[in-house]
């Protein structure tokens, strides 16, 4: 059977019910196949950039120089494996940022590559326990690292995040917030956004984040949905809100500016890979129908 040495990524098919979750066709496995298929996928990262060809194929043998291994699951029941590039690219191959190919490639691939992404950096990070030191062994069956000297178990890290966008009428006009952290490109601005706190519920970690850094209060808290984010391993959950007092003050930082914006006259908005740009285009719209 003859095999090419690349895939193109957009013979892979589109999910179409949630574009923002592993699509159809993906069946997430840890149960490693004795062998590795002629035919199967390989997702090769360095840091957060995946491995392909110019014209944005994947391999589809494991390339030179990659080491860490680890079985992903079935794509369209091919074998889906990601692996580590530890050498320069080999020729006929170049490095892309994962953030950078969202809406070059299809949705499904994205999104294999972001979940890729995330158990790569989780097994590079766990081959030693965090307790007693001794080398950690993968799982035969599911998606854990354990220490055989004391027991540890380690699974892949997941940090849940809320994101708040906050709606006002001023002069009879609705407005939204926006919030610009320091680390945005310059001019961007998005929604507010923090990390969900042990011991803490979302919609209260919703509440709290809000305070925390614009020192606005909020009420009728409404979810409108979610998005895994694998830089590194977030999990995005996003709410639309109403403004219920306060004055806007920055947390330094934290925020570098929040201001209130009409629709007709946003700023720079995230790309399209993130929920921010999700939900402030759904809030838009719901402002334009009326």
């Amino acid at each position: 059977m003859s095999v090419p040495d690349s895939f193109p990524v957009s013979d892979l098919p589109t999910p179409h019910s949630d574009v923002f979750s592993n699509g159809s066709g993906f069946t997430p496995s840890a149960a490693a196949p004795a062998e590795v298929a002629p035919d199967a996928l390989w997702l090769v990262f360095s840091a957060d950039s995946l491995l392909l060809t110019p014209e944005l194929a994947l391999p589809l043998q494991r390339p030179d120089g990659v080491q860490g291994a680890v079985y992903l699951g079935q794509q369209d029941g091919r074998q889906a494996w990601a692996a580590r590039l530890t050498d320069s690219p080999a020729e006929g191959f170049k490095l892309h940022r994962l953030r950078g190919l969202y809406g070059r490639i299809p949705d499904a691939l994205w999104l294999l590559g972001g979940y890729g992404y995330q158990i790569v950096e989780w097994d590079r990070t766990h081959h030693y326990c965090g307790f007693c030191a001794a080398p950690t062994v993968p799982d035969a069956s599911e998606r854990v690292r354990r220490c055989p000297n004391c027991g540890l178990s380690v699974y892949p890290r997941l940090a849940p995040a809320v994101m708040v966008l906050l709606t006002r009428v001023h002069q009879g006009r609705p407005q939204i917030l926006l919030c610009r952290s320091p680390q945005f490109p310059s001019g961007m601005y998005s929604a507010n956004a923090g990390f969900v706190e042990p011991g803490e519920t979302v919609e209260h970690a919703a509440h709290r984040e809000m305070k925390e850094e614009t020192n606005l209060d909020i009420r009728h808290l409404r979810y409108l949905g979610s998005q895994p984010w694998p830089f590194p391993h977030s999990l995005m959950l996003a709410f639309t809100a109403e403004y219920a007092g306060g004055e806007v003050t920055p947390q330094p930082g934290e925020i570098e500016e929040a201001r209130w914006f009409f629709y007709d006259e946003l700023p720079q908005l995230p790309g399209r890979a993130s929920i921010s740009r999700r939900l402030i285009e759904s809030v838009v719209g719901e402002i334009i129908e009326g």
